[in-house]
């Protein structure tokens, strides 16, 4: 019976921690460096999930803009950088200059608010919820995400 108490402790305990790990602030984690003075610090800290392994996370890096019907990008580039002596990497954005844009004819009254992105090469990440995702943007700069899960349902291919 006293062996049984004591691992529910235990379980209790290791529970709370991982609560406790998810709410530290990033200087706790590691020391990474403070954003520049034109520059913004964005942190993803990542719930939790079942099965890590099969979710990937898809970082979309922009800025809001008025634009009209043509496809737009933003120029520029994402560095991945390592956190000396911890191993960990943090992501760099130097610039994001002007707009990309197709040179279709658009109806008049077409114009809207969207989210215009830098083409980026980071492809999706790999879904870590222990460490955060960390990213130095310009201050004009935003950083957003989508994780990306498997269906349970694995369907079959047919042959051919």
């Amino acid at each position: 019976m006293l062996l049984v108490l004591m691992g529910m402790a235990l379980s209790a305990c290791t529970s709370g921690q991982k609560v406790q790990q998810t709410e530290q602030k990033l200087n706790e984690i590691a020391p990474y460096p403070d954003a520049k003075a034109d520059a913004t610090r964005y942190v993803i800290h990542l719930p939790g999930l079942k099965d890590e392994a099969n979710a990937k996370v898809e970082i979309l890096i922009g800025k809001e803009m008025n634009v009209d019907c043509n496809t737009r990008s933003l120029g520029g580039t994402v560095k991945e950088q390592e956190l000396k002596g911890w191993g960990y990497s943090y992501y760099v954005v130097e610039e994001a200059k002007g707009s990309i844009s197709t040179m279709m004819a658009c109806p008049e009254g077409t114009n809207e608010n969207k989210f215009v992105t830098i083409n980026h090469n980071l492809g999706l990440l790999n879904y870590n919820s222990r460490l955060p995702l960390v990213f130095y943007v310009p201050k004009d700069v935003t950083v957003k995400y989508r994780i990306w899960q498997p269906e349970a349902k694995i369907l079959q291919a047919n042959a051919e």
